[in-house]
């Protein structure tokens, strides 16, 4: 399937989930239409859109996430207006101002206070607006979109920027424009989405509405949708730092009427591209490259269409550890993702919206070694062509706000994998010395939903239920409930929120056929090998959100999550294929905290903090074991804490507006430290040769982790010219600014070794027009 076929799919935009369209209108006393400029800011989702309506003095604001926000109209000669308007429905909602023409000159004080809380929010979602996306820059390639998201309290990385939510692997839920991407988008297995591209992110962690399923860990939404906005603008940048990078972007809109058409292209390159397990950064070039095109049109006031398409690609090396940098081992991956989609939204009446939409994408990956590879010879092709369709029937009748939909998935899948033993002395005496495997399977995925939420005064009261239907290696269906209850003291500025989410998780598709076949039982007999089910989950959250001094804002949540068939992966060899397993079962608890200032003067930022503990229970099913690592699963039972179990993580963020065109800002990250699983009595002297003293002194065998963690980053932007639309920006940052040395994972039975970036550096010129 290329992608001259792609746009042949049409369908709905529903957009983000909990997102809604704002039309605003503007006339004098007279009813003449009256255009007019101002702001719309919401200090909870940290929005701010600049505006200007047309000649009939209409605007309209889209994919603008639920909760408070202050609009500001003004007109020379006329009394400002300044109101409060929520946002609540997917069903659009149209206002008309009507400004007075002013007497005296009048100064009207207005603040954000308002909207520093949704008090009618059973759940927390942590925003990050389009100035932190457009100031985020990082010093490694196709890490800027998960930077963001791993800054949110409840997550954190393993190796290559793998994002794990509240312990969960390989369940982060990416809906890109209203598209759920379920595959693992870290940069080792798919191509990576600029943050030149993003317009805002939503980032959940509990609460999750019935429209959502399959990955339940954790749901990132990402807009790359803007306003449609007249004339030609865009931007273009050009950057380069540490590491041999270099990177480049353009993206290129041209609004006219009731319709824009977009298109952009990017190129990266680096000499570190993922997180090698030594400190030489042994074969580690990465490039990237990519190609966007959408095209968006109001057909009326009452439907509208959405196309788009792109291609993304990456060629990587895998790094090598010491033993293989020696004999001259080369190990090269590539991964390539072309992805298009067709929507249309039809309004019925002022309280009845339609969403249809379809997609079709096509991700592929590749890994081929050289023969002095060791102590394996490895070869693997994997990839799937995905048809995705939905439709949902949003309401907004009385107190209720109604969704009901279904969707569907069909896609066939491919998997092929061989190796070759080169050094025999690794592995178990009966080893089979080489495997070939191919498996082609069809999987097929149906769900529908139905939730309503209701206001009753200062409570509002979230309800759900979801069926799936799952058909790959195994077939399994589920009902999945989902409820939520939201209770507001305006006195205290206080929402106390409590949630349930019932979870239905499949299992990831990388090398699922191959995990699940029997065919493997000739490599490694003794492990389980059972076809993996989805995972099942109850997930418990409590907490509540409370406004500060009318500038900052507090959320706390309290969670408890269990699962059946917990799932994980195993990274298989050091070659960076990783094989999905399960565990019989695992609990995972814990607390998270944010304390967020929005904009106090000249500052803003947050600080975060989380704490978790996770226990899962062996026996382990799937995945592909070979010499020491069948050892650490074979007949094993019992308890053992997760991979991702690291008890305590701080993060805080403080930005300064030195002057209206210079802002420094200032990121910390702490974290305990994730567990290092060796059974036996540990050979420092062959651990030493295979990694290095200086990555051995930061693991505590004794207490079975990895030392603390810590990295401090700086940065800065400053608007060099700006004359009317025009700006040139130029940002800096440096990373992990005392070049402290953090060991990410150590030696894991699932997860390897891996080394955390050194100091880096990077700067960006960017122009806007």
């Amino acid at each position: 399937m290329r992608i001259g076929l792609l746009l042949l799919a049409c369908g709905v935009l529903s957009g983000q989930v909990d997102t809604g369209e704002l039309r605003l209108s503007v006339s004098d006393s007279t009813g003449l239409a009256l255009p007019s400029s101002g702001t719309l800011v919401s200090a909870l989702s940290q929005t701010r859109r600049e505006f200007k309506t047309d000649d009939a003095g209409r605007f309209t604001f889209q994919h603008l996430p639920f909760g408070m926000y202050r609009l500001n109209v003004e007109h020379a000669g006329f009394t400002r207006s300044s109101s409060l308007v929520e946002m609540r429905s997917a069903v659009p909602r149209e206002i008309h101002l009507e400004l007075k023409v002013e007497a005296a000159a009048t100064e009207v004080v207005v603040t954000d206070a308002a909207t520093l809380i949704d008090p009618h929010s059973t759940g927390v979602n942590y925003a990050v607006g389009a100035q932190q996306v457009q100031e985020q820059q990082s010093a490694i390639p196709g890490r800027g979109l998960m930077d963001l998201v791993n800054m949110q309290p409840g997550w954190l990385f393993e190796a290559n920027a793998v994002l794990h939510p509240r312990g969960s692997e390989n369940q982060t839920l990416f809906v890109v424009d209203g598209v759920p991407m379920d595959e693992n988008r870290s940069p080792g297995f798919a191509p990576d989405l600029e943050t030149g591209e993003v317009e805002s992110m939503s980032v959940l962690t509990g609460d999750y509405p019935a429209e959502y399923g399959r990955k339940l860990g954790g749901v990132v939404e990402v807009t790359t949708s803007r306003d449609i906005r007249p004339g030609l603008h865009g931007e273009a940048e050009i950057g380069g730092g540490s590491f041999g990078e270099a990177t480049g972007l353009a993206s290129v809109v041209y609004g006219w009427k009731r319709s824009a058409f977009t298109l952009s292209a990017s190129g990266e390159h680096t000499d570190h591209y993922l997180d090698p397990p030594v400190l030489g950064n042994y074969t580690n070039t990465g490039t990237l490259d990519g190609a966007t095109a959408v095209y968006d049109q109001d057909l009326s006031d009452s439907d509208r269409i959405h196309l788009s398409v792109h291609r993304k690609q990456a060629a990587f090396e895998v790094p090598n550890e010491n033993l293989q940098q020696a004999a001259g081992q080369r190990q090269d991956r590539t991964s390539r993702e072309d992805l298009g989609q067709a929507a249309w939204t039809h309004e019925f009446s002022a309280r009845l919206l339609l969403s249809v939409r379809a997609a079709v994408e096509d991700l592929a990956a590749n890994l081929w070694s050289n023969t002095l590879s060791t102590p394996i010879v490895a070869f693997q092709q994997r990839g799937f062509r995905r048809g995705y369709a939905n439709a949902t029937l949003a309401a907004h009748t009385g107190r209720h706000e109604i969704k009901i939909g279904a969707d569907g998935y069909y896609a066939p899948v491919t998997e092929a994998l061989q190796y070759q033993i080169a050094d025999p002395s690794y592995f178990d005496p009966g080893t089979p010395p080489a495997f070939r495997f191919f498996d082609h399977r069809l999987d097929r995925e149906q769900a529908g939903f139905a939730q309503d939420t209701m206001r009753l005064g200062n409570l509002t009261l979230s309800a759900g239920v979801r069926w799936d239907h799952y058909s790959l290696v195994v077939r399994d269906q589920a009902w999945s409930p989902r409820l939520g209850a939201a209770w507001y003291w305006p006195k205290a500025g206080v929402v106390l929120r409590a949630s349930y989410d019932r979870t239905f998780i499949t299992p990831a598709m990388e090398n699922l056929l191959l995990a699940s076949s029997p065919q493997v039982d000739s490599v490694d007999p003794l492990v389980l090998r059972i076809p993996l089910r989805p995972s099942l989950g109850n997930f418990l959250e409590t907490g509540f959100s409370k406004a500060l001094l009318g500038k900052a804002r507090l959320d706390a949540s309290f969670y408890r999550r269990t699962f059946a068939n917990y799932a994980d992966d195993d990274v298989f060899l050091n070659t960076g294929i990783s094989f999905p397993i399960a565990f019989q079962s695992a609990q995972i608890r814990g607390v998270d905290v944010k304390l967020a200032v929005p904009h106090w003067g000249k500052f803003s930022g947050f600080l975060s903090y989380s704490n978790m503990i996770g226990i899962a229970q062996l026996p382990v099913a799937g995945g592909l074991f070979l010499g020491d690592n069948a050892v650490g699963v074979v007949g094993v039972t019992g308890g053992f804490p997760i991979s991702q179990d690291q008890r305590n993580t701080a993060r805080a963020r403080l930005r300064y507006q030195v002057h209206a065109r210079l802002w420094v800002a200032m990121v910390a990250s702490y974290g305990s430290g994730l567990p290092v699983d060796i059974d036996g009595a540990v050979d420092l002297t062959a651990l030493v040769s295979q990694y290095g003293q200086q990555i051995i002194d930061r693991v505590n065998f004794e207490a079975g982790r990895v030392r603390p963690n810590f990295t401090l980053d700086l940065s800065a932007g400053a608007d060099l010219w700006k004359q009317e639309k025009r700006t040139l920006r130029l940002q800096m940052v440096v990373e992990n600014l005392t070049n402290r040395l953090n060991v990410i994972n150590f030696a894991g039975l699932f997860s390897g070794t891996a080394i955390a970036p050194p100091r880096g550096a990077s700067v960006r010129l960017q122009y806007d027009f």
